[in-house]
């Protein structure tokens, strides 16, 4: 788990070594052990109020690829100083008149073993047309329950800090060894770098 202190100094680091032209507003930074997600809010192109949905979304997706081309070289840089201290790769995104769009992302693997039931679900949502494999199917599994637990799952993540914090305060907290040291972001990032490295896309050097 990562620690809200440590996201914040995170999120304090991008605001400080963003330009502050990129975005409209300070960008959203989200991190987990093998990824921080940088997406910012760029200007909606002007066109008349009378203009169709489909003239509207073109102009909309024409903005967003201008601003990936042209801020590509200034994304790079902050990427490679931000890989190089925290150790985990940067992927970028962009919200333009309400559309959100990734430019990059990390496909880590996770393995599961599942036993018969289980993946009797699998094979359900591949039959039925939702998802196109197993791995798929468990994806939008997981997809499905962050949409109907957010709630839950947000109290889990506060619980789990202050279990961190309590570890922290105890009596090995100042040896540096054994289990009851609290893990932090460079810890998680070395177990990242091996389980992520295989999966990694290129667009993060790429922009």
């Amino acid at each position: 788990m990562i620690t809200t202190e440590e996201k914040e100094k995170l999120r304090g680091w991008f605001a400080g070594r963003l330009p502050d032209d990129l975005f409209e507003e300070p960008a959203e930074v989200t991190v987990d052990r093998e990824e921080i997600t940088v997406i910012g809010r760029i200007p909606a192109p002007r066109s008349a109020e009378d203009v169709s949905a489909a003239e509207r979304e073109a102009a909309v997706t024409a903005r967003i690829q201008e601003f990936r081309e042209r801020t590509r070289e200034t994304r790079i840089a902050v990427a490679r100083d931000a890989e190089h201290r925290f150790r985990r790769k940067v992927s970028w995104g962009v919200v333009c008149d309400g559309q959100r769009a990734l430019f990059t992302h990390v496909a880590a693997p996770v393995m599961s073993r599942l036993r018969q039931p289980e993946r009797q679900v699998l094979d359900t949502l591949i039959a039925a047309g939702v998802a196109r494999s197993r791995s798929d199917a468990l994806a939008w599994c997981v997809r499905l329950v962050q949409r109907h637990t957010d709630d839950w799952l947000t109290e889990l993540r506060d619980s789990l800090e202050q279990v961190q914090r309590v570890r922290a305060q105890g009596p090995h907290a100042d040896t540096g060894s054994g289990s009851d040291s609290p893990s932090g972001a460079g810890a998680g990032a070395g177990r990242a770098q091996g389980e992520a490295a295989d999966s990694s896309t290129d667009d993060a050097e790429q922009g």
